[in-house]
């Protein structure tokens, strides 16, 4: 076909897809570039697209000594030997089951091993690849020899430009993105992550296998069209064209029976087969239609889920030769060392799959309990100060049960002197659980004339309400942090943080997403909601209620602790 054919089996190829229209590209801006390639303009030629491939790669920043093609000449013969190519040993960074062909022939599927050993000989600190041997199959396809498809991948490892992501080299690295993809899935697709937590005993061991869906699962024509833009736009893509997988999913197999006992399993065999529901045009669309965090917020969020992996220990992959199963960080609560007099176990967990992820890898402690604590406002400030983020849980002499994830420590509240002191970020939320479940997301403070502690407080409510109104507004901007981050966690201005939390020694605010709000009375007996049916949402419980039981729940480290 062209000079870039000579590892293509094109039996196995529909080349009734490919036009040989002659193309150039002779473009360099980068908004033209995104353009054409969420467009899918190389798309129909072979030989276009490699030379896309090769222009983008070659403008890759690396490190001043990066492995080439004469480097790979040098070395494979040395490393391969006289070995038969299709069965060397793959090195343990990559999963050996999980090496894709592509449609590749005999010759580009013994190179795909061969590359990755040369790669492990000159990429020592390499630890964890798994999505190595997809991206080395593909860039085949566009490779005149092997030498040149080590060049590309070796570039692509050595990127030196901090603020560009390709390929996860470590397990932290890794697990760190599985976890920013669950707090992703929790934010932006609530349907599907409703049901995941109905069908799955862990929910955030199937969102752990993102990567394998698009590196792994995914049809050839899906996966390059999605390496047309992943090369200009970057890392943000993945998560993206990821987030649509499991929109769809959930679209089509809605209604119907699970296909085998596994969800994962089913996903799995959802995107393998995906060509029967969604085109790749129809998934790129979806995937460019969610209103994603922008590329600097996503990095923050990786940054501090890595940093609470390495709180705890966890930097690699531990070995196992009782299971060859991934090892699961994300432990579940455990229901031999979990009692309270609100919530079940069951229910306890699936407030666990609403957190973000950086505190699922922690148990629930008990901090305060009006039933052995008392109802004493101030009791409930010392026991729970010091603690971050809480857990607060409230059934009602009614048997409703509701409650908020509080993402900043109480004793915050202390900056306001004697005020009603405004804080914590957009983390925080409101759920109830019975009679039904719900979530209410993007807490915002929206009603503080609830506070009737006098003038001033309210005052102080009323301006901090006017800020929010506008502040809570989304902006497109770069520069700027949505509330979703944690100011504390992510060492940002105070200004980037919003208000969703107020205090003083006569009452407790809570506000919540969609208009509701939640206001606890200093002797926490009694408690008021209001809430405003703009999105036709169930209100958090009864507009006046006593309270039975209140709770509040700390994180343990369950790794360390």
């Amino acid at each position: 076909m062209d000079e870039y054919s000579r590892f293509v089996d094109w039996d196995k190829m529909d080349v009734t897809v490919q036009s040989q229209d002659a193309k150039e590209l002779t473009c360099t801006e980068f908004q033209e570039l995104k353009q054409l390639a969420r467009q899918g303009y190389w798309a129909k030629n072979h030989s276009l697209r490699a030379k896309a491939y090769h222009k983008l790669i070659s403008n890759i920043p690396c490190r001043t000594v990066t492995p080439d093609a004469n480097v790979y000449r040098d070395i494979v013969v040395k490393i391969v030997g006289k070995r038969n190519s299709s069965s060397l040993p793959l090195p343990e960074f990559v999963d050996d089951s999980l090496v894709p062909t592509y449609c590749l022939n005999a010759e580009g599927i013994g190179a795909v091993r061969k590359i990755i050993l040369c790669i492990a000989n000159q990429f020592p600190d390499i630890s964890f690849c798994p999505a190595l041997p997809s991206v080395i199959a593909l860039l085949l396809h566009y490779s005149k020899d092997e030498a040149e498809c080590f060049e590309q991948v070796c570039r692509m490892l050595a990127c030196n430009d901090p603020s560009k992501r390709l390929i996860d080299q470590t397990f932290l690295a890794f697990e760190s993105s599985c976890m920013t993809f669950g707090d992703l899935v929790n934010k932006y697709c609530q349907a599907a992550h409703k049901l995941m937590v109905a069908v799955s005993e862990d929910v955030l061991e199937v969102y752990s296998d993102w990567q394998r869906w698009l590196f792994g699962e995914l049809p050839l024509a899906y996966v390059a069209r999605v390496f047309d833009v992943f090369l200009v736009e970057g890392y943000k893509v993945l998560y993206r064209v990821a987030l649509a997988l499991l929109k769809f999913f959930r679209k089509v197999r809605a209604g119907q029976p699970m296909e085998s006992d596994s969800v994962q399993q089913d996903i799995r065999a959802f995107v393998r087969d995906i060509a029967k529901s969604v085109s790749p045009e129809r998934l790129l669309e979806k995937a460019f239609a969610i209103r994603l965090l922008s590329r600097k917020e996503i990095h923050l969020l990786q940054i501090a889920n890595e940093k609470a992996l390495q709180r705890k220990g966890i930097t690699v992959k531990q070995k196992s030769v009782a299971s060859p199963k991934r090892q699961n960080v994300h432990l579940a609560v455990h229901a031999e060392n979990f009692k309270s007099e609100i919530v079940s176990v069951k229910e306890m967990r699936d407030i666990w799959s609403w957190i973000p992820e950086r505190f699922a890898l922690c148990q629930p402690l008990l901090l305060f309990t009006t039933l052995e604590h008392g109802c004493s406002l101030n009791r409930f400030y010392s026991r729970s100060e010091g603690h971050e983020p809480t857990l607060l849980l409230i059934k009602t002499t009614a048997k409703e049960v509701c409650g908020a994830y509080l993402s900043t420590d109480w004793g915050e509240r202390r900056r306001g002197g004697s005020k009603l002191s405004f804080f914590g970020t957009g983390e925080c939320f409101v759920f109830r659980l019975q009679p039904e479940v719900e979530r209410y997301e993007w807490v915002i403070i929206k009603h503080p004339e609830l506070a009737t502690t006098g003038s001033e407080p309210e005052n102080h409510a009323s301006r901090a309400s006017s800020s929010l109104s506008s502040s809570s507004v989304t902006s497109d901007t770069s520069s700027r942090l949505s509330p979703f981050l944690s100011a504390r966690h992510f060492n940002l201005p105070s200004k980037t943080a919003s208000m969703f939390m107020a205090g003083s020694s006569e009452c407790i605010i809570i506000g919540g997403g969609d208009g509701q709000a939640l206001y606890l009375d200093a002797d926490l007996n009694h408690g008021r909601t209001s809430h405003c049916n703009t999105f036709n949402n169930q209100p958090l419980c009864s507009e006046s209620f006593q309270i039975s039981v209140l709770e509040v729940w700390g994180f343990r480290d369950a790794i360390n602790g």
